[in-house]
């Protein structure tokens, strides 16, 4: 089987690793930059174009930014999908859409070109060890002749329904994580106020039913003041974004998604768009003047006392 990899990003790199480590030796990459082509390279990738890329290949994966750029590369002029061979199989691991996700698989259904929406979760880490989340739509028969090779790059590979229905998936799960985050900072924000240690209250709660994979991962970086990206503001902004799309279109209503969409809109615009979207808590500090988790607490009447050592 020939791959053809588009997109070398955080998430592309790490991908393209991983389907090598897992013993697919053909893979040939493509992407704007030259840097990330040449370290896809010293992988055992073979730096290629679009044109040859879809002229070669058997399956041509993507991972890029938004549904303009997945439409450009495939569907652009000398666009891959004009060089695929009846077929062939574009798999999309980009977070798009889902309503542009149908529309390409149209388009390329009448070149005989089959085509499955992959979005994943997990970020960076998960790409780097080879664990991501698929959410996956399309016909059953090619995500059962594919799923060995998403296996490769993820531990968890799902169909939902037909195309589109990963990407409807995969933003279903968006709207979980970023309302998730902002519950977590406010809740957090409330006991520090209150002058509660988040990280006392964090140990205390974590097992119960508020507890979450995101509140294991995002509270010790909201108490740590840690903002280092492992998914920007900005990528998540996108992703709301596409809700807000579709839920526009598909006539469903998503209160809490405009909501936390505002807050990530202000943290852009406060130069926080490519902090971890853990940096929700930022703007509750700036609106309370206080830093989560860290001392010294405001004194109320029903204030704690000790210090950061004794949490």
């Amino acid at each position: 089987m020939t791959i053809g990899f588009i997109g070398l990003g955080i998430m592309g790199k790490p991908m393209v690793h991983n389907l090598i480590w897992k013993g697919y030796e053909h893979i040939l990459v493509w992407n704007r930059s030259q840097a990330a082509i040449d370290v896809c390279v010293e992988y055992g990738a073979i730096a290629s174009s679009p044109k040859e890329i879809g002229e070669s290949c058997d399956v041509v994966i993507t991972m890029l930014p938004n549904s303009p750029q997945v439409r450009e590369v495939m569907l652009g002029e000398n666009g891959v999908a004009s060089y695929m061979k009846p077929g062939a199989v574009f798999i999309d691991c980009s977070s798009i859409n889902p309503v542009a996700s149908k529309e390409i698989a149209e388009v390329l259904a009448g070149k005989g070109v089959e085509m499955l929406d992959a979005p994943v979760s997990g970020g960076e880490p998960k790409a780097i060890d080879g664990t991501l989340n698929f959410m996956v739509g399309g016909k059953q028969e090619v995500f059962d002749a594919h799923r060995e090779l998403l296996l490769a790059m993820g531990s968890s590979v799902v169909r939902c329904g037909e195309v589109g229905a990963g990407n409807t998936t995969k933003l279903a799960n968006q709207i979980i994580v970023a309302c998730n985050i902002q519950a977590v900072a406010e809740a957090l924000t409330l006991a520090q106020k209150a002058g509660v240690a988040p990280e006392a209250v964090f140990r205390a709660i974590r097992g119960g039913l508020a507890g979450s994979t995101v509140m294991d991962a995002k509270v010790p970086m909201m108490i740590a003041g840690n903002d280092k990206p492992g998914f920007k503001i900005d990528l998540h902004i996108k992703d709301l974004g596409n809700v807000l799309d579709c839920a526009h279109t598909v006539g469903a209503s998503v209160p809490m998604t405009a909501s936390v969409m505002e807050i990530m809109q202000w943290l852009h615009a406060h130069d926080y768009g490519s902090c971890d979207h853990s940096a929700i808590a930022k703007y509750y500090e700036a609106l309370m003047g206080i830093q989560i988790g860290r001392w010294p607490l405001p004194r109320t009447s029903s204030s704690v006392t000790g210090s950061p050592a004794a949490w």
